[in-house]
């Protein structure tokens, strides 16, 4: 297997940016989603804090929390920018070996990184307390932006990784039936899933669209309440998952 390199995986590059102004707004309408499961005083990990945004829409729900990030680079951005309200180590998932059990542990973006996930969701859910929960979100091959790429001829198949995405570290593309495929072999308990916020257009247009006033809060709010009946064309996909088949 190749060697990576976490620090340059997260630059941009010529196809695509890293990160987007509608990836904040994903993460925050998925964290409203999520709120009914949350343990609000138990102890939290983050896994794969990019540059901390994540981490600052979570500390909104949690007062302090531990984080691992593989990007040394990163890992020092998260310290610099959260003080003590983090605890920061820097690793691979692989590698790191928890001191506690976990209440919360959050997966946001993640899994289609890791080149192992199935044994990677095996380690992370036992590192959950007993009824501790773990929240996985990963982007959509389905979603309907996605879908019309394809059809565009810009992207091969739903499920392919392009270019840029692999030079950001992307190993695979989930759908909502890989993605609980991948649950069920871990042997984790499903809680729940579904989608959020169904897109019709891919990140750099919503960007645009937002920026020029042509989408607004009440569009995506709209789009939101779709996914809960269309979660398959969603942007991102969800899974609530416990330590044992419930």
């Amino acid at each position: 297997m190749a060697t990576r390199d976490h620090d340059k995986e997260y630059q941009d590059n010529s196809e695509r940016q890293y990160s987007y102004e509608f990836d904040h707004i994903v993460r925050d309408h998925l964290l409203r989603r999520l709120e009914p499961s949350m343990k609000r005083s138990g102890e939290t990990l983050e896994l794969g804090a990019y540059n901390g945004d994540m981490t600052e829409q979570l500390l909104a729900y949690y007062e302090r929390m531990d984080v691992v990030e593989a990007s040394a680079v990163l890992a020092d951005q998260v310290r610099d920018r959260f003080g003590d309200r983090v605890d920061v180590t820097t690793a691979l998932f692989e590698d790191f070996v928890p001191e506690k059990r976990y209440d919360n542990i959050y997966l946001v973006h993640t899994l289609e990184h890791l080149d192992d996930p199935i044994s990677e969701l095996v380690r992370i859910g036992s590192w959950l307390a007993d009824d501790g929960l773990l929240f996985i979100a990963v982007p959509n091959a389905n979603a309907l932006s996605r879908q019309i790429a394809v059809h565009m001829g810009i992207v091969d198949h739903n499920a392919a990784i392009t270019p840029g995405e692999y030079q950001h570290g992307h190993r695979r593309t989930y759908s909502l039936d890989t993605l609980l495929a991948d649950v069920r072999k871990a042997e984790l308990g499903l809680v729940d899933f579904g989608g959020v916020i169904v897109k019709p257009l891919a990140n750099y247009q919503f960007d645009r669209a937002l920026a020029d006033g042509i989408v607004t809060p009440e569009f995506i709010q709209g789009c939101d309440s779709l996914s809960e009946i269309y979660p398959d064309l969603s942007s991102s996909i969800f899974a609530v998952c416990g330590r044992a088949s419930v």
